[in-house]
């Protein structure tokens, strides 16, 4: 099981029930990682700053024009 990079508590996951693409939270610290691969498990920090600007661009391509 592998450890948050934050708070380095233990991650309570399944590592059989996960696809590329999931989110995992920290259950301690809230810290959010992104499964980067299954064979072996690979984890990547989400900077909470980009999610904010992926979902400024969904609502843009959703039919807003930007000025």
């Amino acid at each position: 099981m592998p450890d948050c990079s934050e708070c380095e508590s233990p991650l309570d996951i399944d590592e059989e029930s996960l696809d590329e693409g999931d989110i995992v939270v920290c259950d301690e610290c809230g810290a959010e990682y992104e499964v980067v691969a299954v064979e072996p498990l690979e984890l990547a920090a989400v900077d909470p700053d980009d999610l904010d600007d992926e979902e400024d661009e969904d609502f843009f391509e959703e039919g807003e024009d930007e000025e």
